[in-house]
């Protein structure tokens, strides 16, 4: 016998090693849930979709001491706020959620990058409890306080909501002419628009464009998560970003982009900050301007 071969394994011993090792990579890969795989194919897609802008400094920044820059209003109490739903605190703007109402702007904003970080409290309030939790921020806000419901203003929405944050909604108000935007989307099998950049292009008026991965099972339900949300659990903070540029909406999660909507007949108006019912935190907002090249 060769002595060269005299040191190597048998056919049998070399495959019952392959197989151990095989056996022992798949239960090491399994310890780790991987994203799936059409999700990181769509991440990189959307992403693509983030305008190429710069940006100066703020020219309104959350102090973490005061509401210096903001107003707010609130159903039944105007600008008054006897049960406390908007405190500042150790840095953080807290709002309750438990009178419906809003934290607004003082100012008048176009062409802009908002940047906000965001996280979810514990509390919430009747009539929704048990529903999922639910904020938003109001864009472009035009017209008088309380127009829409008695709480906020007629605008375009960037929504906050468990498995639905960056969904786009039309905030019409008393105003003669509705807020409207144009997006490309695919009809889901429930029948609502999907944000779809090879869509059909879709203007509304009225109801919601969907984020491109919103759960079609979705239910609302307290702490209820679709299996794309790039939304973090409840407690954990969020960054949320909004591009304004022009006509052209750009809404970013956690930095992922989520929807983009174009052609917007109301590009420049006030920012709120919803209360609805859900406890949320804020200790980032910021509104930087949109340098031209």
């Amino acid at each position: 016998m060769n002595s060269g071969l005299r040191n190597q394994p048998s056919t049998r011993i070399r495959r019952f090693h392959a197989t151990g090792l095989a056996i022992l990579s798949l239960s090491l890969m399994s310890l780790v849930e991987p994203a799936p795989a059409q999700q990181t194919e769509d991440l990189t897609v959307f992403n693509r979709l983030r305008p190429e802008v710069k940006t100066g400094d703020p020219v309104l920044k959350f102090n973490g001491k005061d509401l210096t820059g903001f107003t707010t209003y609130l159903q039944g109490h105007g600008t008054s706020d006897p049960n406390r739903v908007f405190t500042v605190q150790d840095g953080v703007l807290r709002i309750s959620g438990q009178d419906y109402g809003a934290v607004t702007t003082v100012g008048e904003f176009s062409d802009y990058q908002l940047i906000v970080e965001w996280k979810w409290g514990g509390k919430t309030w009747p009539p929704r409890e048990a529903a999922s939790r639910d904020s938003g921020i109001l864009l472009h806000c035009v017209g008088p306080d309380g127009a829409v419901g008695g709480m906020w203003m007629q605008s375009l929405e960037c929504q906050i909501i468990e498995g639905g944050c960056g969904d786009i909604l039309m905030v019409a108000g008393k105003e003669k002419e509705k807020p409207r935007l144009t997006v490309n989307t695919r009809i889901g099998a429930d029948g609502q628009p999907y944000f779809d950049p090879n869509g059909k292009p879709d203007t509304r008026d009225s109801g919601r464009f969907n984020w491109w991965g919103r759960d079609p099972e979705w239910k609302d339900v307290l702490g209820t998560r679709g299996k794309r949300d790039v939304e973090k659990p409840a407690g954990e903070w969020n960054t949320m970003e909004v591009i304004a540029l022009g006509d052209t909406l750009t809404y970013l999660v956690n930095g992922v982009v989520v929807n983009q909507g174009r052609g917007a007949n109301q590009t420049r108006g006030k920012l709120q900050f919803q209360s609805e019912g859900a406890e949320i935190l804020f200790r980032k907002i910021e509104i930087r301007p949109l340098q031209k090249p």
